[in-house]
Parts: C-alpha cells; structure tokens; sequence
C-alpha cells in the first residue's frame, strides 16, 4: 500500500511490514506462499554454508538453497532480506558472498542468537565486531543490517557510531514495548519522562538517524505496528502472528496499519516514525 511503503537502508518497499527470520521462511514452498500473498520483503530464515540439523530454530538446508530461491524471486521484482549465522568470520563472509551474487538487497547478519555467540563472539571487543562485519562488507555489495541481541557491553550510541563507520545501514532490535503501555495515537504521546521504552527505540535515540531500526517482536495487530513506528522503527518483522495465521498475517497487519495512518490523518508512514513524545502529567 502506498501509505505503508517505506525506504529501508536506501532500498525502497512497499509495506514497513515483513516477516520475522524464522517462521515459515525455509523451504520453497512456505516462501513461495509468503512471496504470492505480500506485496513487503521477504525475509529468509537464517542460514549458514552447510545447512544445519539444530539447532532448531536455525534448521536449514544451506545458503545454495536459499539463493537459488533468491535468483527467482529477485527477477520477479520482490526484494529479499538475507539472514546469515555462521561459526566463523570466514563462513559470515562466504555465506554474504553467495546470497549477494544470488541478488538479494539486504544482508541480514543474525548477531543476536546464542549459536553465533557461543561460536565467533562478535560482542567480546568492538575489534571482533569490526573485524567480522568489516570482512562482510568487503565481499559483498548488497545492503548490510545487523541484528543485534538485546544487551551488549557496549553503550548503544558507541554500538551505534561503531555500525554506521562500518557502513551498516540498518539495525535489527527487539520490540520488547511494555504490555500496558499506554500511548495517545492521535497524539503519540505518553505519560513520563524521556526514556529508553525498549530495545528498538533505545537503538533509535541514541543512533540520531545514523541507522535505521528494524523492530522484531510483539507486532500483532496495526496498533501494534503503529507503536513500534513511534518509537523509531522503519520496519518491523512479524514473526508469532505468522506462525498462528500463516502468510495472511502480513497482509492483515498492514491494511489495519494503513486504516490507522487515514484515521489519524497521515498520508505516509514516514510522518509517525519516531515522533513519540513524553509528558510529565
């Protein structure tokens, strides 16, 4: 929807709204089905060079598989997120290697999951974050985003300065917003001082535009996207809805976004991103 459309890292899309990495994004079907049913970006369940058996939230059958699917899919028009793990910066930057020349826009580096932690440590000194995101960007041209788990050593403006001079465009935060928050939507406004309301708008304050924040998690309904858009969020990835509905999630959440964009008065989502406001009463 051309209310909803949004440009993400500089690659334009027609919906803030996409799958989470995960559910419903590994085999060809599954991805074919999401590809037919939403106009977004599709986002590829995390893969590495060989494919793995567990564990299971990172079963997959290997990058070859993932970019032959790509090939397709890019010379139909759809733009594809790439999502990388690896043991290693060697197989990161082989995996980044092939999705890039299979055409996919965004390379997702999935920083964030304990089977990347546990292997390569990228978070144990801004030099290992450097070197492994470094060696990426020099074997591959697409778009880089960084998912990132949601607490690290390192001060998020710091973190922040540190992805942008590697030339990350875009980071992927948790949307862990409070359950019984409560925001004016007509307003965007919410009761309290200025604070951090979760991970992703943390990444938002305190990247002043160096990035763009991708919110994952919590994204149910179109009130819920609105939310997360609010604190800061350019995109969002769906991923408990998907797993519940099937590929109809997507498409529902982004009408019921939409319908809240025209009550509100706003042509494009771009006028709500990071526009909430705190009141002291």
């Amino acid at each position: 929807m051309e209310r909803t459309s949004i440009r993400l890292g500089g690659v334009d899309l027609h919906s803030t709204i996409m799958n989470a990495s995960g559910p419903r994004s590994a085999e060809r079907g599954e991805i074919y089905e999401l590809s037919a049913v939403h106009a977004g970006a599709l986002v590829f369940k995390s893969c590495n060079l060989a494919g793995l058996e567990a564990p299971e939230n990172l079963k997959n059958r290997g990058v070859e598989h993932f970019a032959a699917i790509a090939g397709e899919l890019t010379a139909r028009g759809k733009q594809i997120i790439g999502s990388i793990v690896g043991t290693s910066e060697d197989e990161f930057i082989t995996v980044a290697r092939i999705l890039d020349r299979a055409g996919v826009a965004i390379l997702e580096l999935n920083l964030a999951d304990d089977y990347v932690a546990n292997s390569v440590a990228p978070f144990a000194s801004f030099e290992r974050l450097k070197a492994l995101i470094g060696g990426v960007r020099g074997a591959a041209n697409g778009v880089l985003a960084v998912k990132l788990p949601p607490r690290s050593q390192f001060p998020p403006r710091a973190l922040a300065d540190l992805l942008k001079s590697m030339q990350v465009a875009i980071a992927v935060c948790q949307n862990d917003l409070p359950k019984d928050l409560e925001i004016d939507l007509a307003t965007g406004s919410v009761k309290g001082k200025l604070r951090a309301l979760s991970h992703a708008h943390a990444m938002y304050q305190e990247s002043e535009n160096l990035l763009d924040i991708v919110a994952v998690g919590g994204i149910n309904n179109g009130r819920d996207a609105y939310l997360a858009h609010l604190s800061g969020a350019k995109g969002l990835q769906v991923g408990s809805a998907l797993m519940k509905e099937g590929a109809g999630a997507l498409g529902r959440i982004d009408r019921e976004l939409d319908a809240l964009l025209g009550e509100h008065g706003k042509r494009s989502v771009s006028e709500i991103i990071g526009r909430l406001t705190f009141t002291e009463a």
